[in-house]
């Protein structure tokens, strides 16, 4: 016949119980053994008897190099997670207290522009009256600035467009000053474009005849004696040069 299952429950009878324990705990420290030579595992074991005696086995050299690795492995992700809920439980609080400050602005947003002023008592209509005067003399002061600053720019622009158009004046008037101050170079210019002989038979005869060509202007001749000279020009350029 195969054993019986043996009830798990504490064992009355001392004998039986120091044995059991002493049977039982041989075994536990050999399984440990075989594991750790059979599947290269670092295996640690701890036991303590009833009366407070301390049994273990450790596959690695040093016991306490083991504990300090569980330790390690154990503590720390039970920090990192505790942590984690502690950045959770923060953040949900910071998200609480943003929530509430959203929707008081908001209401106070309403209020500024007439809504829910039911529920306010004199005291907190004065003081949104206040709140409301000081923003629109804010509102105002800038408006002004601005205005302030555009007109100081428009001005700026007309002062230089001032500037220009004096510059563009008395460049202009250096020009005529120097036209009244040399009038002869106009005239001459005017009186060569304008009275030259027609190319014909009689100008050709009147060339021959004449037979000297002045170029240039002449200092000693004065104005009426060149506008008599050119009168005399233009008659024999149209008398014929057998007729001269």
């Amino acid at each position: 016949m195969g054993r019986g299952k043996v009830e798990l429950k504490r064992i009355e009878n001392k004998i039986n119980r120091q044995v059991t324990f002493a049977k039982r705990r041989n075994g536990l420290l050999k399984k440990a053994y075989e594991l750790s030579v059979l599947c290269d595992a670092e295996v640690a074991l701890i036991i303590f008897s009833s009366r407070g005696k301390l049994y273990e086995f450790c596959s690695s050299p040093s016991m306490h190099k083991t504990l300090e690795k569980y330790e390690r492995c154990s503590y720390g992700t039970l920090q990192a997670n505790h942590q984690s809920a502690k950045e959770t439980q923060a953040s949900y609080e910071e998200y609480i207290k943003l929530k509430e400050k959203h929707e008081a602005l908001q209401h106070l947003q309403r209020q500024f522009f007439g809504e829910d002023l039911g529920r306010l008592g004199l005291e907190e209509l004065e003081q949104l009256e206040t709140q409301l005067g000081s923003s629109l003399g804010q509102v105002r002061s800038l408006k002004t600035r601005n205005q302030l600053d555009k007109l100081s720019e428009l001005q700026r622009k007309e002062e230089m467009l001032l500037e220009a158009n004096n510059i563009l004046s008395m460049k202009l008037e250096e020009i005529n000053a120097a036209r009244r101050s040399h009038p002869w170079a106009a005239e001459e210019q005017n009186i060569t474009y304008s009275n030259q002989p027609a190319h014909s038979e009689g100008s050709f005869g009147h060339l021959h005849s004449n037979g000297t060509l002045h170029f240039g202007h002449n200092p000693g001749v004065t104005a009426h004696e060149r506008t008599v000279a050119t009168s005399e020009q233009d008659v024999h350029s149209l008398i014929p040069g057998w007729m001269l």
